[in-house]
């Protein structure tokens, strides 16, 4: 995508700026979830209760979800998602692995979820390979408390598992060729030779049943999604499905996403409560009031406010709760008591 023309950048590497999802869903030829899809997943569910992802629109694109919806109650798919470990992660990171357990919950499929050491390895010039490993590990156990059935989920590293990742890689990656990868990656003559190959290791655990993989991810990743769909059922596999979530935005603002390199904005899983106080008082942009009066009168404007933001996405689930507190004066000291108290101890305990 084209900042100059956009204002705005999504690669599978990359995000910038303030993200138009309408702009985003004709440029990748995606379909937008509407109101049909949400009401026969509804249906569909044992609670007969949507996650707040999808009531929400937080997930607000798709491609095909609709053509598994009608058997979704009867097993017939599985979810692939991954991490790349790169670093520490932070609360933005949580969010497809939280997808993918209210799946779980609701329909009892299975789950892999892949730690694509290799891929951070060859795209980050800086990383060494023993901070790769030790950052892994540490992820993993990051996942893991999210609460996902172990008897249902499978956690593997590529770099561990590749004697059963590559055959198939093998096969895929014979299909792909030099001005695809080009064309639908931007590599050039500076990538590596990791990168080129890459793409294959990543599409083939949405072969890993004889069922339809759905991948709840950003579409920052579909790329590799449209490589996988256009090359699947010539190699005898099913076409994976897809559905695309909204980016949890920084605390300055609601532009771009949250980062970790940017520390003074992000709230790490390992963030003690004072450092987490401290990260939304000085910097959560709440879209205030012009005087310190107004503020305490009316409270902040709820439209371009982070904290609103990220309790609507991820830390109030009642939907009558969160249009109270869209009323209320202090979303930061109720944010902050919310995190502190309850949401991010069970990462620390890990």
């Amino acid at each position: 995508m084209n900042m100059t023309e956009e204002n705005f950048k999504v690669t599978p590497w990359e995000i910038e700026g303030k993200v138009d999802y309408q702009k985003l869903i004709k440029q990748f030829g995606t379909t937008p979830v509407d109101k049909n899809v949400i009401d026969k997943l509804k249906n569909k569910t044992k609670s007969k209760q949507l996650s707040p992802f999808f009531r929400r629109e937080f997930i607000y694109s798709h491609r095909d979800f609709d053509k598994i919806i009608d058997g979704i109650d009867k097993n017939n798919f599985f979810i692939y998602t991954g991490r790349g470990p790169a670093g520490k992660m932070h609360i933005g990171h949580l969010i497809p692995f939280m997808i993918s357990k209210w799946f779980q919950d609701e329909f009892d499929c299975n789950v892999y979820i892949a730690m694509a050491d290799d891929e951070k390895f060859v795209f980050k010039d800086k990383l060494t390979f023993e901070e790769m490993e030790k950052t892994a590990k540490d992820n993993f156990l990051d996942i893991a408390a999210i609460g996902l059935n172990p008897d249902k989920t499978f956690f593997f590293s590529d770099i561990e598992y590749i004697s059963k990742l590559y055959p198939v890689a093998l096969k895929f990656s014979k299909k792909i060729n030099f001005s695809t990868a080009k064309a639908v990656f931007g590599f050039n003559n500076e990538s590596n030779l990791g990168q080129f190959f890459y793409p294959a290791i990543q599409i083939v655990p949405t072969t890993f049943e004889n069922k339809t993989c759905l991948i709840p991810a950003g579409i920052d990743q579909d790329p590799y999604w449209r490589i996988q769909r256009d090359i699947a059922e010539k190699l005898g596999y099913k076409k994976v499905v897809a559905v695309h979530n909204k980016l949890l935005p920084p605390l300055q603002g609601l532009e771009g996403k949250m980062s970790s390199s940017i520390t003074e904005t992000a709230i790490f899983l390992d963030d003690d409560s004072k450092t987490v106080e401290k990260k939304i008082n000085k910097y959560a942009f709440s879209g205030g009031q012009p005087t310190l009066e107004e503020q305490r009168e009316k409270g902040g404007n709820t439209e371009i406010c982070v904290v609103y933001s990220w309790l609507e996405i991820l830390f109030e689930e009642n939907d009558e709760k969160l249009l109270q507190r869209k009323k209320t004066v202090s979303l930061e000291k109720y944010f902050v008591e919310n995190v502190r108290n309850t949401w991010l101890k069970r990462y620390q305990k890990i």
